[in-house]
């Protein structure tokens, strides 16, 4: 399940199949049910269970299982936000239902508790917490006992992952047949806990209608494009990357990017050197090659050979005139450009040049692989960019007016495409955050771009490659182990993804 829906996607979800004959409240029965269930398989009956419901459905589903806990006998206190008299639709249904005693929520209601059920607001909170509301949440979470949310802990904004004023921080995480975008965006992520996405009956034919944009970034997001070996290939069908190299101080980032290319498959790989870097190059390079070339002119030439089908840019490669200039000229050769670090931030006060010259190659052709500073240095001063929002939204907005590919580097790696389309990751570990790791990630793209791999699909892949090698490499990882661990990774991959 690797569709992640928005507050309004969910919503749309809902109504098709109440509409094609479920009714709402048989959906709120089953997710409280789901929610009780979870609550039971991990706490004897004898644990208290304080349940503290909001006005709106998210409340309603934990009426529910406030109503489920209780009749398997468990100790239950229903504490309500707001006034039971104005519930209205399935909630009002759920609270008839309830045959046991109604408290007003307040912070003192969750004294003794051994574990809390947040049924407050769940996804659709747009709205900063204040006032009773903020107090009750802060209470929650700082009672000794098991926090359960509802759908997301209240608190968080269900499209952007952001913190309200204040947000529940659950132990676990109750959520009903996908996950939302707050999930796995930060900060968000870091209040849920383990998530738990249960079936409540809403079919899958439903997505058809509502058209997810936004996927949770795993191999079955880009499996079926991904280059598998072939007993009859040769190295010269799996691409040519090239990797252009700063001067002599500065070689190592080109060198990083250029083993993660290889290392992710490509058949053969260069780095464009500087005549004055040639020989450090060189001397540390043995199966990636290294070629001399100089200027613009001198990259444009080499890259006119078709059969080095993409090229990456930035990587050490010094900010200024010089790297404009090479950036330029590679968005001018019919080929796949990887744009990252010294290149973007060689375009900070004159983004509408770089993006004028994105424009003139094929749509995602170009990927640009900022971390958050890059990214606000290049497109903070574009309204359209710098209003969208939510990380997530603003990789998009940059993505649909460069048409360019998109990767906003960090915990919550979001990689957009000028189509809308939009990935997120969750499996990188803190230890990627090493010098040199951005440089490898970029070769690895390029690596997959280089095999024929479409944009949005091999930056994706990069990304889950990245993280996947972080995760084996381990605590005190440095960017050089990174493309050693992707054997391990592919022998995995081409077992799960052989068809």
């Amino acid at each position: 399940m690797i569709e992640l829906l928005t507050t309004a996607e969910m919503a749309q979800a809902d109504r098709l199949t109440i509409a094609a004959g479920t009714a709402g409240i048989d959906l709120m029965e089953n997710a409280g049910r789901a929610v009780a269930d979870a609550v039971a398989a991990r706490h004897a009956a004898a644990v208290p269970v304080v349940v503290v419901a909001g006005p709106g459905n998210n409340g309603g589903d934990g009426l529910v299982a406030a109503r489920v806990l209780r009749e398997r006998g468990h100790s239950v206190r229903l504490l309500l936000a707001g006034d039971a008299g104005r519930l209205k639709g399935d909630a009002a249904l759920a609270a008839g239902r309830w045959n046991g005693p109604v408290e007003a929520a307040s912070p003192a209601g969750v004294a003794g508790a051994g574990v809390v059920i947040d049924a407050l607001f769940g996804a659709g909170l747009d709205r900063p917490v204040e006032g009773a509301t903020r107090a009750m949440i802060e209470a929650i979470n700082a009672a000794p006992a098991k926090i359960y949310a509802v759908d997301l802990p209240s608190g968080i904004n269900g499209a952007s992952g952001a913190v309200q004023g204040a947000a529940v921080k659950a132990t676990e995480t109750i959520t009903f047949f996908r996950r939302k975008v707050g999930h796995l965006l930060l900060p968000g992520r870091l209040h849920c806990g383990k998530v738990h996405v249960v079936d409540i009956g809403i079919g899958e034919d439903v997505l058809s209608q509502v058209k997810p944009q936004t996927f949770h970034n795993a191999p079955e997001l880009w499996a079926k494009s991904f280059p598998m070996p072939r007993i009859d290939g040769h190295k010269y069908g799996r691409g040519h990357a090239v990797v252009v190299s700063g001067g002599i101080s500065s070689t190592g980032a080109a060198r990083l990017a250029a083993r993660g290319a290889l290392r992710a498959g490509a058949g053969l790989v260069t780095i464009a050197s500087p005549q004055a870097a040639l020989a450090v190059n060189a001397a540390a390079s043995l199966a990636v090659m290294v070629r001399p070339v100089d200027g613009a002119a001198e990259l444009t030439d080499f890259m006119s050979d078709p059969r080095r089908n993409v090229v990456v840019l930035g990587p050490g490669g010094g900010v200024g005139p010089e790297m404009q200039e090479l950036v330029l000229a590679a968005l001018e050769v019919d080929c796949a450009v990887v744009l990252d670090a010294d290149a973007l931030t060689s375009f900070c006060e004159q983004p509408q040049g770089l993006l004028a010259a994105i424009l003139t190659h094929p749509e995602g052709a170009t990927v640009l692989t900022p971390h958050a500073g890059e990214f606000n240095r290049l497109f903070q001063s574009l309204p359209g960019i710098s209003q969208a929002g939510s990380k997530l939204a603003q990789a998009r907005q940059a993505a649909a007016e460069a048409g360019a590919i998109v990767l906003l580097k960090g915990p919550d790696t979001v990689v957009a495409a000028p189509d809308g389309r939009a990935a997120i990751a969750d499996n990188g570990p803190p230890w990627l955050a090493s010098a040199g790791s951005g440089d490898v990630l970029a070769g690895l793209v390029a690596g997959l771009l280089a095999q024929g791999m479409p944009g949005f699909e091999a930056t994706a892949a990069a990304v889950w490659l990245h993280g996947e090698a972080g995760g084996e490499a381990g605590p005190g990882l440095i960017a050089e182990d990174l493309p050693e661990m992707l054997p391990k990774l592919y022998r995995r991959l081409f077992a799960e993804h052989a068809h």
